[in-house]
């Protein structure tokens, strides 16, 4: 007759996390883990509301900024080595790209105006059409859309690294205004520069439009310029110059608000520099547009 035997029990030396466990668990008995329904999907609707509040938005900030940097701009101390560093680096180092466009532009222009013009026989009004477009138009505007992306996009760069890497935030530690030191100088140094490149502009262009008219079509230097003096009047001139400072206004502001709403590090900088380039080119034509009427309403002749 078989007996009971006793289970033999390991020594007190044996590790005790080695044994199997005496029972499994029980199983479990409550709820599932809870997984969230995905999210609901705007309507059309909806979307339209998210950006235009996210328009209203961008345009209040940028309204903001442009009250709170003319309220700088009068507070000492000017800041005059800042301003003078950012006219080199928006405007001297702007010249090569200002030289190369605007001189091809001057020739595919003339080029373009002699091939309308021809089937008229009216090729010696090239020179008239050509400098009164660059002098109302092309210059200011076609310099401003060019260089106030390389402007713009570097100061959206230059502030927006600044941002992310908290320097904005230690100049406000240490009892400084971001807008004076930051914003004022940028401001100041574009709306300065913009006119002597738009100036410089329309020279190298007429020097381009020159250039294709005696060697393609036959025109004479003198001729030219003969003929484009007695067409362009100072209203012409001071027209498009005269938008310029505005130019550099909307470039600077809409750069420096860029970079002061930077966030999320490299990627944010990058971000902010492609909207800058879109966002200046558009309020740029649109601005261009809104003030030629306004010079054609007050000069009519």
């Amino acid at each position: 007759m078989a007996t009971d035997r006793e289970i033999p029990r390991p020594p007190e030396s044996f590790p005790r996390e080695s044994l199997p466990p005496e029972s499994l668990p029980p199983p479990s008995t409550g709820r599932s883990t809870f997984v969230p329904p995905p999210p609901r999907e705007k309507t059309l609707l909806e979307e339209y509301e998210e950006r235009l509040f996210g328009f209203l938005q961008h345009l209040g900030e940028i309204s903001t900024l442009t009250v709170n940097t003319a309220r700088a701009i009068t507070k000492p101390p000017l800041e005059i080595d800042s301003t003078i560093g950012q006219m080199e680096s928006l405007g001297v180092r702007s010249m090569g790209i200002v030289f190369v466009s605007s001189l091809f532009i001057g020739m595919v222009m003339t080029i373009q105006f002699a091939f309308g013009l021809r089937r008229f026989g009216g090729l010696e009004y090239i020179p008239r059409v050509v400098v009164l477009s660059f002098a109302r138009e092309l210059a200011p505007t076609l310099t401003a859309v060019i260089v106030g992306g390389r402007i713009g996009s570097g100061m959206a760069a230059e502030v927006g690294a600044m941002n992310v890497t908290e320097q904005v935030d230690a100049i406000r530690a240490l009892g400084a205004d971001p807008v004076k030191k930051l914003v004022v100088p940028r401001v100041v140094a574009a709306i300065l520069v913009m006119p002597f490149l738009s100036i410089f502009a329309l020279g190298l262009g007429t020097i381009g439009a020159i250039f294709v008219c005696r060697f393609q079509f036959g025109i004479s230097e003198r001729f030219f310029m003969t003929s484009a003096l007695d067409t362009l009047q100072m209203e012409d001139f001071v027209s498009g110059i005269a938008k310029t400072p505005a130019f550099g206004l909307i470039i600077s502001i809409v750069g420096c608000h860029f970079g002061l709403r930077t966030t999320g590090g490299t990627e944010g900088v990058g971000m902010s520099t492609t909207r800058t380039v879109v966002v200046v080119s558009i309020v740029i034509l649109i601005a261009d547009f809104m003030m030629t009427k306004l010079f054609i309403l007050i000069t009519p002749s």
